[in-house]
């Protein structure tokens, strides 16, 4: 098992990861341009930190994500990257020094999300050995959730689990889990849009949402 999850072309596939890597990067940054943006508008400092979350799982996690089955033959490397980025956010929690305008003391809900999605990949990877199934637990977290919480933040303006929220989620990831799944992926986007819904700290939503889907996905695999 071990050799399929490991490309044939390390150096090929490492480029391609430092590539992306970069690109997430530069969302991370441009973020910081839409921050002052939010503000200048009279957004408080919470609502404009939150969308910029949102714009980041989708631009970020969600573009990468749609973009490992076209670019990668095996999970190990998208799954080192996820957790190197994980590292990454996780060090300015520890330092006590944020990236202020998409982080919050309040948690490191953006390192479970990185973490999420790697180990997510990486699993489906294993047990399915179809990238393209492989990723879905990646989309709904960084497209579905990320849509959650635009609507979520344009009603309330605030971090909330409304279920209004659940209801756009539902909308967009069951229709792309059918795409990228057939039947099973559209019965895990909406089981998915269901357990966004409830927190067990540390445990947030992204962790329930790649897990849900990761047992979902992998039942006929397993059986």
């Amino acid at each position: 098992m071990m050799s399929s999850l490991t490309p044939e072309d390390l150096r090929a596939e490492t480029i391609r990861a430092l590539l992306l890597s970069a690109y997430v990067l530069g969302v991370v940054l441009l973020t910081r341009f839409t921050y002052e943006l939010f503000r200048r508008r009279g957004m408080p400092h919470n609502v404009a930190v939150y969308y910029n979350r949102k714009i980041i799982h989708i631009l970020a996690g969600g573009v990468v994500a749609f973009l490992v089955p076209f670019l990668f033959e095996a999970p190990l490397i998208p799954f080192l990257m996820s957790l190197m980025l994980g590292a990454f956010l996780y060090y300015w929690h520890w330092k006590g020094k944020l990236l202020f305008w998409f982080q919050t003391e309040e948690n490191m809900y953006e390192v479970n999300f990185t973490v999420a999605w790697g180990v997510s990949l990486l699993l489906l990877w294993a047990i399915t050995g179809d990238p393209k199934i492989s990723v879905v637990p990646a989309v709904f977290i960084a497209i579905g959730d990320g849509v959650t919480g635009i609507i979520r933040n344009a009603l309330f303006g605030r971090r909330t689990k409304h279920w209004l929220g659940n209801i756009g989620m539902a909308l967009v990831v069951i229709p792309l889990g059918y795409a990228l799944a057939g039947t099973l992926g559209a019965v895990a986007g909406a089981i998915a849009s269901i357990v966004e819904r409830y927190e067990i700290p540390p445990i947030d939503d992204n962790i329930l949402i790649a897990l849900s889907s990761l047992a979902i996905l992998s039942i006929p695999y397993l059986l």
